[in-house]
């Protein structure tokens, strides 16, 4: 017997995450390089001693201790196994087979992939020329047919990020019965003045996606929230997959979050390091948009499969983007060093079509 599968989903792009080999220094994806606090461990340590009891479904603590955090309602939050999994949840409950999903290209991988999973169509709209949000191209995109608009700020892999003033505009422009989603994985790195929390308080179709994958260093236990109107989150509640929100990823996030000053203290080194790379990098005779990340982004176009694996072949993984472009997540100082000792080599510069003279 042969089963039936969707045969739409051979047409689906899997979601392809950054490369590792031993030795390698891991620039692929966007991790933090400094692991958990000792209290957090310690938490992680307790929960793991009842691992033979089911989660908490409903993440009753870890949702209390967000909604305080945020200086929002519990009714306002819902947990789920990393902001993705949100994302996948967010085109099920608003999208028949058919609707529109509507997002900056290029933008999270993921984007494209819960779309379709979800039944929905992708409607990709190009970055500006200085890779950022065309929001004047996405409200133009939007039809009858539209029902969720994802807004990566900043945006991965560019790095650009959006102010409180250009959002507001766009959101206002926005039909209220279309949902929007700020997805903020990257939030603590910004220094921007946009801050989706606020702007979702007064606007009931926004939602705000958060992660503890970045900025609090829990990617490898996977654990993200939503901030939303509840008629939003109990929809949310209903797609969710049961404890996908692990006991372990509860008690290390809400640890997490008691420790919030010391583990975002830790952002400003990222961001001296990113100013340093971005700096080097522009010297160089790289073309490198600014970024409100922990990332930089390089745009060598079909210049790029070369120039990823140049840097793979010096022991360097970075992530590449088709024929787009390349991003490095900014690690520590030799490691960034490292990346930087590579791009002016000779062997860099020719793959990244930069003129060496002999």
């Amino acid at each position: 017997m042969t089963a039936h599968i969707r045969p739409d989903l051979a047409s689906i792009p899997a979601y392809v995450p950054g490369r590792n080999f031993p030795g390698a220094i891991k620039l692929a994806s966007n991790e933090t390089t400094v692991g958990p606090l000792p209290g957090v461990r310690d938490a992680v340590a307790d929960a793991v001693a009842n691992a033979n009891r089911y989660p908490d479904n409903a993440a009753v603590a870890l949702i209390e201790a967000l909604a305080s955090f945020l200086k929002v309602e519990p009714a306002n939050v819902a947990a789920g196994c990393g902001s993705v999994t949100l994302c996948q949840e967010l085109v099920q409950i608003t999208c028949d087979q058919g609707d529109e999903v509507i997002y900056a290209w290029r933008s999270f991988e993921a984007y494209p992939v819960v779309t379709q999973v979800g039944h929905a169509v992708s409607v990709k709209v190009p970055l500006t020329e200085d890779f950022g949000h065309d929001l004047d191209a996405m409200l133009a995109a939007i039809t009858d047919r539209t029902r969720l608009i994802f807004v990566c700020n900043p945006n991965n892999p560019t790095g650009n990020a959006l102010s409180k003033a250009e959002l507001e505009s766009f959101l206002d422009a926005v039909p209220t019965h279309v949902v929007v989603a700020l997805d903020e994985a990257y939030f603590e790195y910004s220094r921007s003045d946009a801050d989706g929390i606020e702007l979702f308080r007064s606007r009931p179709n926004v939602v705000v996606l958060r992660t503890f994958s970045k900025a609090y260093g829990l990617a490898g236990i996977r654990v993200g929230y939503a901030v939303a109107d509840p008629e939003i989150i109990v929809a949310l509640g209903k797609v969710h997959t049961p404890f996908t929100v692990s006991a372990v990823a509860q008690a290390a996030a809400i640890a997490s979050l008691a420790a919030a000053d010391e583990l975002l203290a830790r952002t400003e080194g990222v961001i001296a390091e990113r100013t340093r790379v971005r700096s080097a990098l522009i010297e160089a005779g790289y073309t490198v948009p600014e970024s409100s990340a922990n990332f930089v982004y390089l745009p060598l176009g079909e210049l790029s499969p070369g120039f990823a694996e140049a840097s793979t072949e010096a022991g360097i993984l970075i992530r590449q983007y088709g024929v787009e472009g390349v991003r490095m997540t900014i690690g520590d100082p030799h490691e960034n060093d490292a990346f930087l000792a590579f791009a002016n080599t000779d062997v860099a510069k020719q793959a990244a079509g930069i003129g060496v003279t002999a």
